[in-house]
Parts: structure tokens; C-alpha cells; sequence
């Protein structure tokens, strides 16, 4: 649903942020037209889904480490760094299973610089790069959901630049991934609204985030929750409900990539591996 004069969109349920806000003209709306290719056009014909080689290869980046531990969480004790790499570890356990070959930027409590996690990626030959946060809004206690970020497309103001520069006109190289990005980014936000309650802060695309420029690859990074939320800060804490957001994250990969092929050895077993291997409709 698109509105005149609103940047706001709404899409099978889910809250999106345009880089223009659409125009009324002679009573018919028009919207701009890299809105049009970079999202409306994508979402309306969608993708199609290629079948990948056996064991692609997924990046985890669980968010801050080492004396960069992220927010605290309101009910006290804990940082967002100890919380992300639960998430990362629960879900790399999870796609693995599922003939994933998964590394994690860090599997300990370390900082690593963000362009020491882009390289990590390259290294790895990554084919998708997901990095994992937490959300806070310092004193106020009220805001709550998840946000899905990816990389702007160039000439398009990002929904949210947090203070930092926003040169629209700038080329990065994830940039030949803006279509990419953005259908990953949407099949991951609507499987983790699946558990937090549709609280939905929206997908957002930004310039900002440095994990994500650079990529040679579709990348995005999720914002799981608030944990200056009492009530979201509650739900985080609780280990089973870090294993649902892996499993939504999972579950949104498959939905955007099918399970991996079996290349060699018996085809009725090859076939009866691709069933057990989750929902990959979309």
C-alpha cells in the first residue's frame, strides 16, 4: 500500500520505508523511479530461485565482542555482545544441519574491527553475510520490535542515517547487490516477526552500517529486539527464545536460497535430503 506524501509502505503485512515519497498527480500516484526498480519491481515479480552448489557458504557476524560489548540490558547484567553470539551460534548449529558450511566472525568474546568482519566474509568465499544485534533506545524504555537493514542503492536518501553522513550519490560495493539485499532483508524480517509478536519497526535501508558496505555479496543486518525494553529485554535473556530467532533467521534464509544440492552419490537419496530440508517455498 503506498500513500502520497508518505515515505511509510506497507507490503503483505510488512512495513517498508521508500526512498521517495510517492506524488500525487492529476489523482494518480507516481513514485519515483528508483522505488520502482530497487523495490516495488522486485517484490512484484520476485526472484527466482537458483539451487545452489552443495555446502554454500554462510558469514555470521554476531554483533561487538571484547570491550565493544554493545548496550546493556535494561534488566542489568548482561551486554548485547554475550546475546548476539548465542544467536550466532544457535543458528549457524541450525543451517549447518542443513548442509550449510557456516563460519562466525568471532566465537568468543573478542572485538574485531568491522572491516576485519567484511574481509573475514571475502576470505570465506561467503555467498550471503548476516550480522546479528540488539537494539536500544537509551532512556526510553517503550520502543520495542525488530528492524532489518541493507545497503542503500546509490542516489537514494537512507531511511535512517543515526547522524552520520548520507552522500547519495556514493557507490559502494555491495551496491550490486541492492536488489538482492533487499529481498534477503525481507524474507529474514518476516520470518523473526513470526516470534517477536509482529512487533514490526520496519526494513530500513542506511549507509551507515559499516559491516555491510563493502560486501561483495547479499548482506544484511538485523536488530532482534530492544534491550533497553524491559519486556523485549526479558524475552532475549530467555535461551529458548534465542533458539526461535535462529530458527526464524533459518527459516527466512531457506526462504530466500533453497537447501543446497546433493552433487554426488544416490539421487533417491539426494531427493529425500532436499525434502527433509525445510520450507523452501516462497
Amino acid at each position: 500500500m503506498l500513500t502520497a506524501g508518505s515515505q511509510f509502505a506497507r507490503w503483505d503485512g510488512l512495513d517498508l520505508r521508500l526512498g521517495f515519497a510517492p506524488q500525487l498527480i492529476d489523482g494518480r500516484i507516481y513514485v519515483h523511479g528508483l522505488d520502482l526498480r530497487k523495490s516495488i519491481e522486485p517484490l512484484l515479480r520476485g526472484e527466482p530461485r537458483v539451487a545452489v552448489a552443495s555446502s554454500p557458504v554462510l558469514v555470521i557476524d554476531p554483533g561487538h565482542g571484547g570491550e565493544n560489548a554493545g548496550t546493556r540490558s535494561v534488566l542489568g547484567g548482561h551486554y548485547e555482545k554475550e546475546y548476539t553470539l548465542d544467536w550466532g551460534q544457535r543458528l549457524q548449529n541450525l543451517m549447518q544441519a542443513k548442509g550449510w558450511t557456516v563460519y562466525l566472525t568471532r566465537s568468543n568474546d573478542m572485538d574485531l574491527a568491522l572491516s576485519n568482519r567484511v574481509a573475514f566474509a571475502a576470505s570465506h568465499r561467503a555467498m550471503l553475510f548476516l550480522s546479528l544485534h540488539f537494539n536500544s533506545a537509551g532512556q526510553d524504555t517503550t520502543e520495542s520490535g525488530v528492524e532489518t537493514y541493507c545497503l542503500t542503492p546509490m542516489g537514494m536518501p537512507s531511511s535512517l542515517t543515526r547522524g552520520f553522513s548520507d552522500e547519495i550519490n556514493q557507490s559502494f560495493p555491495n551496491n550490486a547487490f541492492d536488489v538482492q539485499n533487499f529481498l534477503l532483508a525481507l524474507s529474514v524480517h518476516r520470518a523473526v516477526l513470526q516470534v517477536n509478536g509482529h512487533l514490526d519497526r520496519g526494513i530500513r535501508r542506511a549507509r551507515f552500517p559499516g559491516v555491510l558496505r563493502n560486501q561483495e555479496r547479499p548482506a544484511v543486518l538485523v536488530e532482534g529486539g530492544y534491550l533497553s525494553n524491559p519486556a523485549e529485554a526479558r524475552l532475549i535473556s530467555n535461551p529458548g527464545y534465542r533458539q526461535k530467532l535462529a530458527e526464524a533467521v533459518a527459516h527466512g534464509i531457506e526462504a530466500y536460497s533453497p537447501p543446497p544440492l546433493v552433487e554426488h552419490g544416490n539421487p533417491d537419496q539426494a531427493a529425500g535430503d532436499q525434502a527433509h530440508g525445510g520450507d523452501a517455498g516462497q
